[in-house]
């Protein structure tokens, strides 16, 4: 497989700073020499110019950073796209989950394709159910067609990028109470920790899986760190405990993998700035590892 590394160093969707390190720390981790062991050819494509926090203003508090987000989204959104469409893998680094806005949408640009958003929180939110106005909260909903039009529709495409039902959440245990109705209507699959913890994690990804392969023309998979329990994963800017087990992520990414039907992911929220020795980005790379055909045995079970 040709694999294209896209950096997006962005840190304007949250109110912590320092997950725009994150592209750095993942690469710093043997990213590409370890996709190259399994067999890969390994392009990287450098960083999205993404202007820094003190060059922007925030204009609705609601909306935090929007000017400097939108151009951020369509530079995403072209790269991801001109990567699927010459037949390769994107593999995007973040950065914050605002940068999905873009990366899904040019993933989906020209197709229809499924979602799986392995995250502790739904993303889900508009500007009218925000309790802090920042985007990163909201990727998930603006790229199913719900919040600001400006950020949902950034050029003529279709809206919504993605059919909200051929959405699945995988992981959520913090989910703010609009942003609950939202999903609801929405009819997207949420398989949050207590779905896992009494089912287990095969039939949660199963589920999933199930759910947002139903005719499309491929998977995308967004991955962000602090879906892990914060004992594993540290270096996150919204940790929150009772999360996944490195070997439950782990195992979702494998079990992606597996359907031959992945085109691309994200892997998003790393803060080295909070991290210890790295470590959060080194399962950030072990994950994509997983997700792209390493395997500790092959053989019959």
């Amino acid at each position: 497989m040709q694999i294209d590394i896209i950096g997006v160093p962005i840190d304007l969707g949250a109110d912590r700073r320092g997950v725009d390190m994150g592209p750095s720390a993942i690469r710093y981790s043997h990213l590409q020499k370890k996709l190259e062991d399994i067999g890969h050819t390994v392009n990287d494509e450098g960083n999205i110019e993404v202007p820094i926090a003190e060059m922007c203003r925030v204009t609705n508090p609601k909306l935090k950073y929007l000017d400097c987000i939108i151009p951020m989204s369509r530079r995403v959104a072209g790269a991801v796209a001109t990567s699927v469409q010459a037949g390769h893998f994107p593999l995007i680094l973040g950065g914050d989950h605002s940068l999905s806005i873009g990366s899904v949408r040019g993933a989906a640009r020209n197709r229809k394709i499924g979602v799986i958003w392995i995250d502790a929180h739904g993303d889900f939110n508009t500007a009218e159910t925000t309790p802090s106005g920042n985007i990163h909260g909201m990727s998930l909903a603006i790229l199913a067609g719900l919040g600001d039009k400006s950020l949902v529709q950034l050029w003529d495409e279709p809206v919504p990028v993605i059919d909200p039902k051929n959405i699945a959440v995988i992981g959520a245990r913090d989910l703010d109470m609009g942003e609950k109705d939202n999903l609801r209507k929405a009819g997207s699959l949420v398989m949050g920790m207590e779905q896992i913890d009494r089912y287990g994690m095969v039939h949660a990804v199963e589920k999933a899986i199930e759910r947002v392969s139903k005719d499309v023309d491929g998977i995308f998979v967004s991955l962000d760190l602090d879906a892990l329990d914060p004992e594993h994963a540290p270096g996150v800017g919204t940790p929150v405990p009772a999360g996944l087990t490195q070997r439950e992520a782990h195992l979702a990414c494998e079990m992606i993998g597996e359907t031959g039907k992945l085109i691309g992911m994200d892997l998003v929220e790393v803060n080295p700035i909070l991290d210890i020795q790295n470590r959060t980005a080194l399962l950030a790379v072990d994950f994509a590892l997983s997700a792209l055909g390493r395997r500790i045995w092959k053989g019959r079970s």
